[in-house]
This record gives structure tokens, sequence and C-alpha cells, in this order.
């Protein structure tokens, strides 16, 4: 079986990005090498890296399609479950996300938001499920 260990998000600015996390969701900068060409959040079990596209182009042949905030976001999400989603998101839109969707209670009990990050990547805050 294998183990889920993290999520990589390629963006222009390694650092930009890890701070904006740490502002807005209160991760713990875990790592950035040397070149700022690559860094990791503490946020749990799973780990939240980010690499400079440059970088990420040197080790995807093909190449890639690049995060735009000014285009529709990608069909993937990260998310993370919160005590207080009205807070997160707030605080999130303060230090320079972009509002997709008010927080609000699905019909399961479920409080759900959207926000896009600075690098346009969306982001859900939610309470944990029961």
């Amino acid at each position: 079986m294998a183990n889920f260990a993290y999520t990589i998000l390629y963006v222009k600015d390694v650092a930009a990005s890890i701070e904006f996390y740490e502002k807005a969701f209160g991760f713990q900068r875990k790592f950035i090498s040397p070149d700022n060409d690559y860094g990791e959040l503490s946020t749990g079990t799973t780990t939240l890296s980010f690499a400079q596209t440059a970088l990420a182009k040197t080790n995807i042949p093909g190449g890639f399609i690049e995060s735009d905030p000014a285009a529709k976001p990608f069909a993937f999400e990260i998310g993370f479950t919160v005590d207080n989603v009205e807070e997160v998101f707030q605080k999130a839109l303060t230090v320079g996300a972009t509002r997709v969707s008010e927080p609000k209670t699905k019909p399961w009990g479920q409080t759900v938001s959207y926000v896009r990050d600075p690098n346009g990547f969306l982001v859900e805050i939610c309470t944990a499920m029961e």
C-alpha cells in the first residue's frame, strides 16, 4: 500500500508562497532550499511543498500548464480543516487570497468555503467531517 506523503505546487516564488500559507493558515516552515527553489510546510501527516516553476520544468520534460490567477482554477483543490471557517476564510483574504465561495453549511453539517491562493490554486477551508 502506498502512503500519501506530499503535494507539490509549482509556483514562481517559493518563499512568498510559504509565507502566504504561514500567515493565512498558521502552518510552520519545515524547509526551504538554499536557492529558494523548493520548500516545505509542516501541515500534519501530509507535507505541502512548493517547487519553483523553473525547477519543475527540469523534472517534467513535456512541460505542464502553469497556474494562472487570472484564469479558471484547475479541477483540483487542497483542503484544510479548521475549527472556525469564517475566521480563517477572512484571514486568508486579508493576507492575499481571492474569494471564491463564502462559508456555508452543507446539508450534512459541514461548513465549507473556497479561496484561491496568490498563485491561483484552489483552497477549501472547511470543518472536519464527523
